[in-house]
């Protein structure tokens, strides 16, 4: 079975913004209730729960990855009886996986109080906030998650979106109304247990009714369950690598600099985060497309659809980081005002982060969809324990610089190169000092853009008395600024081409 690539990704790229924006939204307004109503604090709280949570999920060990990628192949030869054995294979793992989240997650709870410096909010139980989140995570695993792996496979994630985006819509409203009204955030996290296991029950049942074929039964043979079980090790080093990466930042900043710091912390590592989640949202939709075309293509093919679809993620990256060092500052102190926000420094900051994190996003699908999980497993792994270490010392000379350096250090210095090394030595050849030189002229031209941008943009404080309307003037700026730079350096590239042929499509379409 061929996938149609392109179709599916534009589908799941769309249906997958229009249901990010909805998460985004709805948690961005819950935010602004928590800071009004309850206390900064209760956001410093739930960073650092999801941050443990994280590790928790340590016990997944990659496991969707490698059932998902072992599918591709039998999606390619239409074998129906492999992919229902993956599924009971897949299904027992995520029953298993369930226990160990919640057996550790028990084990946890003596400690919890260690990990938050200062006072807790006087009103709530941390053990009962903490075990609720538990409860939630551990019925993602349970709850039939074991289906959502053939939307994924056969890249149709926008099935998925679809169900995101109204339970959403549903489950925030309830929330936001509650929050208001009772002001009680143990209802708030009743809610959210509930929606976790309407998502899961309404993917199950849409997964029958699309692939009614697809059941869980049979037994994989065992040489077969071996390699999977394989790749399943070389991805838990990679798992480590990716949890230490997101969490260690949350409980370092709460166990050094405590909750309220966190809590501003993370206000601006929302938006960074919401940025990069619609590049999450568009690989997501081009991973098992890209899967597929390993299976199908030669190298060369493959190769050039690697610096194709780089050149798209830098040309949203030089408008993204354009953005938030013009729009991040006024527009943090239009939301929570001057009191809860950074200096500068922290924007410019950020904005490297997003680049020097999200500029190896193509590399890194075209690993996970070509299965090159051994060879890559001790790179994440290092690039953690350096972050952590970075981490653990940094924060003492220069607190939360410190926090976001480390991250930026070990990204930039460790991961990508030893990534890039890796791409070319076991998928194709790179020619890394051509994809290196043109990494460098990605960067520069970002560089640019955001300096004229902000020149620019720095007119209109002068000439525009509103806020909104001020944001409104330098996001055009930014935008219609970093795509001119972008187009002038780069119009003559064939990716480029390459890019506006895919646009057109979409527009057509």
């Amino acid at each position: 079975m061929k996938i149609e690539r392109t179709k599916n990704a534009v589908r799941g790229t769309i249906t997958g913004i229009i249901a990010k924006v909805t998460q985004l939204l709805f948690p961005f307004i819950i935010r602004t209730i928590f800071i009004k109503t309850l206390g900064i604090e209760y956001l410093g709280l739930n960073s650092l729960f999801s941050s443990i949570l994280q590790v928790l999920n340590l016990a997944e060990l990659g496991v969707s990855s490698a059932l998902v990628f072992s599918m591709y192949k039998p999606i390619a030869d239409d074998d129906r009886d492999k992919i229902c054995e993956l599924m009971n294979l897949y299904r027992f793992y995520y029953r298993i996986i369930g226990t160990i989240i919640l057996s550790f997650g028990i084990l946890l709870i003596p400690f919890i109080p260690h990990l938050i410096k200062g006072d807790v909010p006087p009103d709530i139980n941390i053990y009962i906030i903490y075990l609720m989140n538990l409860i939630a995570t551990v019925l993602s695993y349970w709850l039939f998650a074991y289906r959502s792996a053939l939307f994924s496979a056969h890249q149709r994630l926008d099935i998925t979106n679809i169900f995101s985006f109204i339970i959403s819509i549903f489950t925030n409203t309830i929330q936001i109304i509650c929050l208001l009204l009772y002001k009680n955030y143990y209802l708030y996290l009743v809610i959210n247990i509930l929606s976790q296991i309407v998502l899961n029950l309404c993917v199950a049942i849409a997964s029958k009714k699309v692939y009614p074929m697809y059941v869980p039964v049979g037994k994989i043979p065992k040489n077969e369950q071996k390699a999977i079980n394989a790749k399943v090790r070389d991805l838990f080093t990679a798992k480590i690598g990716v949890v230490v990466n997101t969490s260690a930042d949350a409980l370092v900043i709460s166990s050094f600099l405590g909750l309220k710091i966190g809590a501003i912390y993370h206000n601006y590592y929302y938006i960074v985060t919401s940025v990069m989640a619609f590049f999450d949202i568009f690989f997501a939709a081009c991973t098992a497309g890209i899967g597929n075309s390993i299976v199908l293509n030669e190298r060369r093919t493959n190769r050039n659809l690697l610096y194709n679809l780089n050149h798209i993620l830098f040309f949203a990256l030089n408008i993204c980081c354009s953005c938030l060092v013009c729009l991040y500052q006024p527009f943090m102190k239009m939301w929570v005002g001057n009191k809860y926000t950074l200096s500068f420094d922290y924007v410019i900051l950020f904005a490297v982060y997003l680049f020097v994190e999200e500029g190896p996003r193509t590399m890194l699908n075209f690993k996970d969809a070509s299965g090159i999980w051994k060879e890559d497993r001790f790179r994440p792994l290092i690039t953690a324990i350096t972050n952590l270490i970075l981490n653990l010392i940094l924060v003492n000379y220069i607190g939360l610089y410190g926090v976001l350096l480390s991250t930026i250090i070990s990204f930039g210095i460790i991961a990508f190169p030893w990534l890039v090394i890796n791409i070319d030595k076991y998928l194709f050849e790179l020619d890394i000092v051509k994809y290196l030189f043109s990494y460098f002229s990605y960067a520069l031209i970002t560089i640019l853009s955001s300096t004229i941008s902000y020149q620019l943009c720095k007119t209109f404080d002068v000439y525009t008395k509103s806020a909104v309307i001020g944001l409104f003037f330098r996001f055009v700026s930014c935008v219609i600024v970093s795509i001119t730079v972008f187009e002038l350096f780069f119009w003559r590239k064939e990716e480029n081409s390459y890019m506006l042929r895919v646009v057109r499509r979409i527009i057509k379409k």
